[in-house]
């Protein structure tokens, strides 16, 4: 994922709701509770963390049980203290004391409690790229002291690694084509690490690879669900018990139809609030519907320039809910005249927001009919809108609002099968279009005329796109 080029916009819940999601997180809510039940009594070790001889009653007070209850405790401990919910005020005698960030999970604002979280996340996403250090050590002859340097882990590396999946979790989540809401399975989001974009058939070597970053990615999103990131269905543990019997009884069928059983996960409306804080704090643009609502017109029409259709339009809805309809109205055509390269699309954009503004508007309509860049819009617009008396346009400019649609368009979506049958449409209903179209005094007629070359399927009258292209180009270059 590069960071040299805008994300999709994201749609967050407010503020105050995602707060009240964080504090009911298994994990920041064991934490508060561990630093409320925190007291003159209580010891930690050098680190921080609680003494074992204290972990029971910390797990006790949490009602957990089993086998990992204190390691839940512990962990809910560590992040207590990172986040300041728990100061250590003498670290020789090992005492504790509330930390000042505990009042603002009360009397702070949902921005502060959201602080909060994200430093529990930073935890648990530190936590989650360590492996499992029981294991190692397991897997290691004779018991002595393990040597981190001879194990075949890169702490950076696996650092990385998570980051660039919870990345391009984060941009399925939010692209207009990916999943939404919706979950994404675990063989797919390894998949985009490991198998390179340009392999057809995946090698053996490299699903060996995806399996095994699947295995890891299992053990992650199980650590990262407690602290409210994502929502997770894990592997289903019967499925490799599948896999060996048919490894070794070739006739016993896996069933792999049902792809829920490698594990699905999803972004909750927390965790994307959570990974777009860090996505911007790592340099990258990620925009946000609603960022644009204080700004100019000229901000909105750029800004949504490279939104898809949903996210521009709820972008625009929220930018006209605080304006007068005539007064937006004229601060949006104002700011979509210009003959850059741009302009063709803020145009497309301030047609798309004219849409979403009343019959209040008119005035502001009639008021560049003359324009020779917005009169056509506004033609469009007053018989759209169904208004009487709308003077019917030249030729000529019949011929500019078409190219400076059709380049509006190639910027939107390149060589899409809408703009496609768009020019189609053009070249069928004027069999002279071309002879005249070359003529066009607009910047952009000679790439609209070579994309219309380019996409129209009729070879005859594609080749006629291109030879105006040519004509076009050289009335430029004269």
């Amino acid at each position: 994922m590069s960071d040299s080029s805008p994300l999709p916009p994201v749609r967050l819940h407010p503020e105050a709701e995602l707060a009240r999601d964080a504090l009911s997180t298994p994990l920041l809510s064991r934490a508060v509770r561990l630093a409320r039940w925190a007291g003159p009594d209580t010891r930690v070790d050098a680190g921080g963390g609680l003494v074992d001889e204290q972990l029971p009653a910390a797990a006790e007070l949490l009602g957990l049980s089993g086998d990992d209850a204190t390691a839940y405790a512990d962990e809910a401990w560590r992040v207590a203290v990172d986040t300041g919910l728990v100061e250590v005020v003498d670290e020789e005698e090992g005492t504790v004391a509330a930390g000042a960030e505990l009042d603002l999970l009360t009397g702070g604002s949902p921005q502060d409690v959201l602080g909060v979280w994200t430093g529990a996340l930073e935890t648990v996403l530190a936590d989650a790229s360590v492996p499992d250090l029981d294991d190692l050590v397991d897997a290691m002859d004779g018991g002595g002291p393990v040597d981190l340097s001879s194990l075949d882990w890169d702490p950076e590396a696996e650092a990385e690694f998570l980051d660039g999946v919870l990345g391009n979790l984060y941009l399925l989540t939010v692209s207009g084509d990916g999943p939404g809401d919706g979950p994404v399975p675990l063989p797919a989001l390894a998949a985009s690490m490991i198998v390179p974009s340009d392999m057809g058939e995946p090698t053996n070597d490299v699903l060996e690879q995806v399996s095994d970053a699947m295995m890891r990615l299992d053990d992650q999103f199980r650590l990262l669900e407690p602290v409210g990131l994502v929502e997770y269905q894990p592997v289903d543990e019967a499925l490799m018990a599948d896999v060996e019997s048919a490894a070794e009884e070739p006739s016993a069928a896996v069933d792999d139809t049902d792809v829920s059983r490698y594990g699905m996960v999803r972004l909750t409306p927390l965790g994307l609030y959570g990974l777009r804080a860090r996505l911007l704090e790592a340099g990258f643009e990620a925009p946000a519907v609603g960022d644009l609502a204080d700004k100019g017109a000229d901000a909105l029409l750029d800004g949504t320039a490279t939104f898809p259709q949903s996210a521009a339009q709820a972008e625009t809805e929220q930018w006209l809910a605080r304006r007068e309809s005539l007064a937006a109205a004229r601060e949006l055509l104002a700011a979509a005249r210009g003959l850059d390269a741009g302009a063709p699309l803020r145009r497309l954009r301030c047609q798309q927001a004219l849409s979403l503004v009343g019959a209040e508007a008119e005035p502001a309509l009639r008021e560049v009919l003359d324009d020779p860049e917005l009169g056509g819009l506004a033609r469009v617009w007053l018989t759209e809108a169904g208004f009487s008396d709308v003077p019917a346009p030249s030729q000529e400019l019949v011929f500019w609002l078409t190219v400076d649609t059709v380049a509006a368009q190639l910027a939107a979506e390149g060589n899409s099968d809408e703009l496609r049958a768009l020019v189609q449409g053009l070249a069928a209903q004027h069999s002279g279009f071309f002879a005249a179209a070359w003529r066009v005094d607009h910047p952009a007629t000679a790439d609209v005329l070579e994309a219309m070359g380019r996409l129209h399927p009729d070879k005859k009258i594609a080749k006629e796109a291109r030879k105006a292209a040519f004509k076009a180009r050289s009335q430029q270059g004269g």
